[in-house]
């Protein structure tokens, strides 16, 4: 019985990408020296698998940036603005399009799916040239060939590639992008016949978008695309893979049907539907099915006994040689080893498997399928499940209590928002067009060892809070020297938004090097909520209050919403996820309460993931944008109307939620728009009204150009075409905590002065 993996995590154990990355980046080492690292890496994650016994190993799902870039540098398709004049991509067209440069800004990014990582999106057009221009793919499959690993080389599929770009800036939108299939095609066919030539058996197509919601004439591209390969995958065996959801009953069929398709990859994890519909519709008789039965998206130890039960049932259906035990997507969705976690409590740990051990889970299933079972394995598997379902820690009776209770109201603020920002604004006496920030200000090198030394215990309680104080008093003072209206204190005490907060409520727990990959170099730790949630103290009112005794100036408490915490966290999969959330919603409830009687005027809590847990399916909207909706107004329901409550979104698609964004009932909200070429404005140009405060993001912070003063002056401008001047907000895209602060006092100084210049314009308007 054999067994595969359908990617592995890029950053390494250590994060060693991630250093070498932004060391590249600094200028403080060469591409040989980046190169050199990426190399050490894949050879370990090769012979890691080869090693546990794997037989269908991925290559190529290494990336320095993301998959989509890679699939956009393979087939060319770079934006005239970076001044790529052909040949092989290297570094600099590769990061400037990722990160922008000092010249030009980068492309899009937006999240993978409903997940937390992010991919740039490709920019086409009619006029788009394709041209076989990087060779990373052939490249590494005879790297981890010359190693003596055999590997599954992995694609980026050409359909769901087009269905995840959007059009280049200056085409129609209505622009037909699977128009472009018949283009991209060609250079398809060079990589394949290079895989060939270099020693290939299989090839691996990841075509995700077979989940989504699609219409006859997208499943018409999937049978139009592999038709046209046909001849090319010739002597190939070709596994299409897809993740992240059930494949609907149409593009099953169009999927089954495909002839140039050996073998077929389904999430049985979240998508557990999908074996219904194997087992309904029937399997094509000889093909493959890769059953993704091991969770490539949490941490949690794989229940073997229950997946080998379905195991069983599919192998009855497709037969024993063609059913292949697999994850059910990428491993980088989740941490690098649980062996490094030499802190972690002990019961919880063996609750756990991280991407090491789930290689080991996979092929501990292939092995007893095949009639080698290992029972000691097996039987320490199942006491370790016991032990979870039985736990004490787990359950808090008081928590699932006030939980329950939440049902029967919709917790709503009593006042309207027109009337509530009539109230704040007579205590507060804002200008027109106010500035402010998202959170975070740059983390230097001083505040993470000043972090980490307190964590460690090598300075004193009382010599951190020195420390962190000095460092508020900087940040205000900087932000009263650019004259921004509602300040912040730039968050010193926290290395990450959701960890700091999972660290101080119950039913937490966190690893000392689980993280994971966010985008290019940006990595998180996910805490992992194993049990009830509850606060049982004050978490951010000593730093809030401390902030705001050093201005006169508003000053901004800030929180992270509880949908943001749930879906940027590794979250227990014994209970409703819905149900988790009021829990966290109810913990930040109290901490609003508390932030507001300790004299915050201004609390802003975040929701930048709220959009990222949309589910792919637009039949589970509804569902899900309730719960989570109503988890957002239940932190601040109980607040006086003179306290305004902000919240923030980022790099997600908004437009199609725009409602649900309403019906949150913030008094504002500051949402990212300058990196998506401000599409969010479309929604107003479309006629939703909006009376709320809103801040669309003015300049992109996760590049390291500086957008000059005119440049945000047209921005806000664009804004107040389909916006009410009264309502607007002038804010970065983000928080600012990966920018240096040579980057971030030019710019925040240009964009204040922007607002300066249309208060003005607008004032001798009058």
């Amino acid at each position: 019985m054999a067994s595969h993996i359908v990617g592995y995590p890029r950053m390494g154990p250590k994060r060693e990408l991630k250093f070498a990355l932004e060391s590249f980046w600094d200028g403080k080492s060469s591409a040989e020296d980046l190169e050199k690292v990426a190399t050490d890496l894949r050879a370990s994650i090769w012979k890691q698998m080869a090693d546990a016994g794997i037989k269908y190993i991925p290559s190529n799902t290494f990336s320095y940036y993301d998959q989509v870039l890679d699939t956009t540098a393979m087939l060319g398709a770079v934006p005239e603005r970076y001044s790529w004049t052909g040949g092989e991509i290297g570094f600099s067209t590769y990061f400037s399009m990722a990160r922008g440069n000092a010249t030009v800004p980068a492309m899009e990014m937006t999240k993978w799916f409903d997940t937390n990582y992010h991919f740039i999106v490709p920019e086409l057009g009619p006029n788009t040239k394709f041209s076989y221009s990087s060779h990373k793919a052939v490249n590494e499959y005879k790297e981890a060939k010359a190693l003596g690993v055999d590997t599954v080389p992995v694609l980026i599929g050409p359909v769901s590639y087009l269905l995840l770009s959007k059009p280049a800036k200056g085409v129609e939108k209505s622009f037909a992008l699977l128009s472009l299939l018949s283009s991209i095609l060609p250079v398809y066919k060079e990589v394949i016949a290079e895989l060939k030539a270099a020693g290939a058996t299989w090839i691996q197509f990841d075509e995700p978008t077979l989940v989504l919601d699609l219409d006859s004439h997208q499943l018409a591209a999937f049978s139009a695309a592999y038709t046209e390969l046909e001849s090319a995958l010739s002597g190939l065996n070709v596994l299409v893979e897809t993740y992240f959801a059930d494949i609907p009953a149409e593009s099953y069929k169009t999927l089954t049907s495909l002839n140039s398709v050996t073998a077929y990859g389904f999430d049985l994890i979240r998508g557990a539907k999908t074996l219904d519909l194997v087992k309904s519709a029937g399997f094509p008789s000889g093909k493959y099915l890769f059953a993704g039965v091991v969770d490539g998206r949490n941490i949690w130890a794989d229940d073997l006994a229950a997946s080998l039960t379905t195991l069983e049932s599919l192998e009855a259906i497709v037969g024993k040689d063609k059913l292949v035990v697999s994850t059910s997507c990428s491993l980088m969705h989740t941490a690098v080893d649980l062996v490094n976690e030499t802190k972690l409590d002990s019961e919880i740990k063996s609750w756990l498997a991280f991407a090491a051990q789930k290689v080991v889970e996979v092929n501990a299933l292939a092995k007893a399928l095949a009639g080698q079972k290992d029972e000691a394995y097996f039987a320490a598997n199942a006491a370790a499940q016991a032990s979870r379902r039985s736990s004490p820690r787990v359950t808090n009776e008081e928590v699932q209590k006030a939980a329950a209770a939440l049902k029967g109201s919709d917790h709503r603020r009593a006042t309207n928002v027109s009337a509530r920002l009539d109230a704040q604004q007579k205590k507060l006496n804002l200008p027109v067009l106010p500035t402010t920030t998202i959170g975070s200000f740059p983390q230097t090198v001083e505040l993470r060892r000043v972090r980490r030394e307190y964590k460690a215990k090598k300075i004193s309680e009382e010599e951190y809070i020195s420390a962190i104080k000095e460092e508020i008093s900087k940040v205000v003072k900087i932000q009263e020297e650019l004259d921004i209206d509602v300040l912040v204190h730039g968050e010193p005490e926290r290395n990450d938004m959701v960890e700091y907060f999972g660290e101080q409520l119950s039913g937490f727990a966190f690893t000392a090097n689980g993280w994971v990959q966010s985008y290019g170099s940006r990595c998180v730790k996910p805490p992992i909520i194993y049990g009830d949630v509850s606060r049982p103290n004050p978490m951010t009112v000593f730093w809030s209050k401390m902030a705001q005794s050093m201005t006169s100036r508003p000053m901004k408490g800030m929180l992270t919403g509880p949908v943001t915490i749930l879906n940027w966290s590794f979250v227990r999969n014994d209970q409703p996820r819905f149900e988790t959330c009021y829990q966290i919603a109810l913990a930040i409830k109290k901490e609003v309460e508390d932030l507001e009687a300790g004299g915050i005027q201004v609390i802003q809590i975040d929701e930048a993931a709220l959009r990222e847990g949309l589910p792919l399916r637009k039949a589970e909207h509804a569902f899900y944008l309730d719960w989570a909706v109503h988890s957002f107004r239940i932190t601040n329901c109980g607040v006086q109307d003179t306290t305004q409550i902000h919240t923030h979104m980022c790099y997600s698609n908004f437009n199609d939620i725009i409602h649900s964004i309403i019906n949150m009932d913030a008094d504002v909200i500051t949402i990212e728009n300058s990196r998506s070429d401000e599409k969010l404005l479309s929604v107003f140009r479309e006629g939703v009204k909006y009376g709320a405060g809103i801040g669309p993001g003015v300049y992109d912070i996760h590049s390291p150009r500086i957008p000059s003063t005119e440049e945000i002056a047209d921005r806000v401008n664009k804004m107040l075409a389909v916006l009410d001047t009264n309502i607007l907000w002038v804010n970065p895209d983000c928080g600012l905590k990966t920018r240096k602060y040579n980057e971030v006092k030019p710019a925040l100084t240009n964009m204040v002065s922007a607002a300066k210049l249309i208060r003005t314009q607008l004032a001798s308007a009058k």
